[in-house]
């Protein structure tokens, strides 16, 4: 029998792993492509032969989505697998009308059998969008789990923008392992806080062999997600955070949809900031979703290091590129921390932009006034430290993860800021916590 002919749409992520679980020793398949869209620069590479395994001596290579239909053309390709995250449904089936038009099947692929089973407790951070606030719920239930006792290793999603073979599996825990493996402005911002926490950090490519290694120095593995996406393991607790500020879009994105309705805890998060009437409205969604789960409300309490710098300035705020860029938002904690501190103007950037940060906001004006930090690599980090330079502000509110100072200089102060789960009502997560830990 003929090998089926499959081409694997991704983002350099999911996508690969999707391909590590189900086709990289499957006789009966033929990957012939992977395509790919969101992260800049991706495609025009291979994944190599290294990860691929013995059916694919020369590696697979990866092509941007603009070429979808040639290639299925040119392959006469049986199925295309959409396997990329954090977009509506309805942009899922477009892609998946216009794929079945040209000839293949079109599908998704199982979450049950994608997702790896851990030799150690393992706890799960979702969401249903980009930006809810996964993060920083991680970095609380790592303070929760060493309160107890227990070694914990956080793995995070792939974010694999180098060379694919180097970046297999990735250990952090100090500041020169970012510089080792070269980690861009997105990486870092995933990165960093678990440092400063004091928490070891996997991520990479092969999350097979990431579990492994990780399982060798952890009690408890933290799944860090990324985007919207579903886990890449199997979870003993699943935690799916909801934003309020987006409500109705817990039930309109793929895969953020599925993380609500498999979630065992379901946390509405930045209920302090958000319309009470549109926190009532997701909590009521999520209950009709999933009535199995439990269900809590947390704040995301915002902190800037500096407010002197801030009060009656023009500030520039930057914020996590992701959260603006495909999360869709158009403001995120730097913008409320700028508010607060009593900043007498936010500074449009916009007309200061240069290179990929200008296309950036052609691409997304849901960023209005505000400067995602992208960083995808290095000229794409030293445009943004050219547009932050030539913006007339006097000082930065940095409201990503990370101290850009480390990476980029600038000609202006930066304020940065903090922003830490809290729960309304205390307690639940812990108890949850423990009934994992037996």
């Amino acid at each position: 029998m003929a090998r089926r002919t499959v081409l694997i749409m991704g983002a350099a992520g999911r996508d690969f792993h999707n391909f590590n679980c189900l086709y990289r020793d499957n006789e009966d398949v033929n990957v012939v492509a992977f395509t790919a869209t969101q992260i800049p620069d991706i495609e025009g590479r291979s994944y190599p032969p290294e990860l691929a395994g013995s059916l694919y001596p020369e590696g697979i290579p990866i092509y941007a989505e603009s070429e979808l239909e040639k290639l299925i053309k040119e392959h006469d390709v049986d199925e295309v697998w959409f396997s990329y995250s954090d977009v509506p449904h309805t942009y899922v089936m477009n892609k998946g009308s216009e794929v079945i038009g040209w000839g293949p099947s079109f599908g998704v692929c199982s979450v049950a059998r994608t997702m790896i089973e851990s030799s150690k407790p393992l706890i799960a951070i979702c969401a249903v969008r980009t930006g809810v606030g996964k993060s920083q719920t991680t970095r609380y239930v790592s303070r929760l789990l060493k309160e107890l006792g227990k070694r914990v290793v956080a793995i995070r999603h792939p974010m694999p923008y180098g060379d694919l073979a180097k970046q297999a599996c990735q250990r952090f825990e100090t500041y020169e392992d970012l510089d080792r493996h070269q980690c861009t402005i997105e990486e870092r911002e995933e990165y960093e806080p678990h440092i400063d926490n004091g928490f070891v950090v996997y991520a990479g490519v092969d999350y097979e062999k990431i579990l492994r290694e990780a399982e060798k120095e952890a009690d408890v593995i933290l799944w860090d997600g990324g985007n919207n996406d579903t886990p890449f393991y199997k979870p003993d607790l699943f935690i799916t955070l909801v934003d309020p500020h987006r409500p109705g879009h817990e039930l309109a994105y793929f895969p953020g949809e599925t993380n609500l309705r498999m979630a065992d805890l379901l946390i509405v998060n930045k209920v302090d900031t958000a319309d009470p009437e549109k926190v009532d409205e997701v909590m009521a969604n999520c209950r009709t979703a999933n009535p199995g789960a439990t269900l809590i409300k947390c704040r995301s309490v915002i902190t800037v290091d500096q407010p002197e710098l801030v009060k009656g300035k023009r500030a520039l705020v930057v914020e996590d590129g992701p959260t603006l860029t495909h999360g869709g938002m158009t403001y995120g904690a730097g913008w409320f921390a700028a508010k607060d501190a009593g900043a007498a103007e936010i500074v449009d950037a916009k007309p200061f932009a240069v290179g990929s940060i200008k296309a950036t906001y052609e691409k997304f004006p849901n960023a209005g006034a505000i400067l995602p930090a992208m960083g995808y690599g290095e000229t794409q980090v030293r445009e943004l430290e050219e547009t932050i330079n030539a913006t007339p502000a006097d000082v930065v509110v940095e409201g990503t993860p990370i101290q850009l100072s480390r990476i980029i200089k600038v000609n202006k102060p930066i304020a940065n800021v903090d922003y830490e789960l809290e729960e309304v009502e205390p307690g639940t997560i812990l108890e949850m916590v423990k009934k994992v830990l037996g």
